[in-house]
């Protein structure tokens, strides 16, 4: 079994739940663990006493690392993944940054290193996402006439708005799944509280073939919010990924003129996307491959979201 050395930059919120994951992964072995917070630290020693801890990732031995996980606040993104890219694979937290001019500068850092560049967008690894794309490979349901998705959760953020926060959840879905941008973008965003982000945004997207999307993305919710309603010619899917089972649903009429649904529950992948995600990373690695994150996908979601 081939085994991969890790050193994870960034041990607050993010951090601890992408170790996780990492040492499950049967490839990956967390050998090293950076974070300026001693709180952070200390914690990173206690769940993980065989890595070693640094404050300061330019302290890390440049030998030996085949994979860079970067969980810090998004400003930090460029300068640090510009920096491993240099002589290790690299996977960010989302958003890969705020700003395409820096995203370019990185896709082609990663090719002129030879180096993999992933970023966290775990749930193009769910099941559920899974299974409709392969509805919409086979056109089971006729055509994709309509996508509804309500997205809300705290905490707020202060270091990038909800729409690169919770909105770049949804973009990178839609470009997974269509491989294509809206052709019109319209949006509004405000503030429900006093912060410096904007915490609340509703989007409003047009593709080719008049699809049409709607996407709310909030951070003043009490509960977690995460629903997609895919509304075909033939029926409709209702993707809930809160549900701990159920999380796809789908309904079709019995006739065209018969306001009566019958449902239908799929057996999907129920793995947590955010390990999907890390056994992407390992495979990739190992085989020298990269299918999701090839011909500019970075690029295109971040100038989607730039727009917005």
């Amino acid at each position: 079994m081939i085994t991969l050395n890790v050193a994870l930059i960034g041990y607050g919120y993010w951090g601890p739940k992408l170790a996780r994951n990492i040492q499950n992964s049967n490839n990956f072995q967390i050998r090293y663990i950076i974070d300026n917070s001693k709180k952070n630290l200390e914690k990173a020693k206690n769940d993980f006493p065989l890595a070693k801890s640094y404050k300061n990732y330019k302290s890390l031995p440049k030998e030996n690392i085949d994979l860079v996980v970067i969980s810090t606040p998004t400003k930090t993104h460029f300068q640090i993944a510009n920096y491993f890219l240099n002589f290790s694979h690299v996977l960010i937290e989302k958003p890969l940054s705020i700003s395409l001019k820096d995203v370019v500068n990185l896709e082609k850092k990663s090719t002129k290193m030879k180096k993999k560049l992933f970023v966290d967008y775990p749930f193009i690894f769910s099941g559920s996402i899974k299974y409709i794309k392969n509805v919409l490979k086979q056109k089971k349901y006729g055509k994709l006439l309509e996508i509804e998705s309500f997205r809300e959760q705290a905490p707020i953020r202060k270091d990038a708005s909800v729409v690169w926060d919770l909105g770049v959840h949804d973009i990178s879905i839609l470009r997974f799944l269509l491989n294509r941008n809206p052709k019109k973008i319209k949006s509004i965003k405000y503030n429900t509280v006093k912060t410096n982000q904007k915490d609340t945004a509703y989007i409003n997207l047009e593709f080719q073939n008049n699809l049409k999307v709607f996407i709310k993305n909030s951070w003043i919710s009490p509960i977690k919010i995460r629903i997609i309603k895919f509304k075909f010619e033939k029926g409709i899917i209702i993707c809930d990924e809160n549900e701990p089972i159920y999380k796809l649903k789908v309904y079709t009429r019995k006739s065209k003129s018969s306001p009566i649904y019958r449902l239908e529950i799929p057996e999907i992948d129920l793995s947590e996307p955010l390990f999907n995600l890390i056994s992407y990373v390992s495979r990739s690695i190992i085989s020298n491959s990269n299918p999701i994150f090839k011909n500019n996908f970075n690029k295109y979601i971040t100038k989607v979201l730039e727009k917005i």
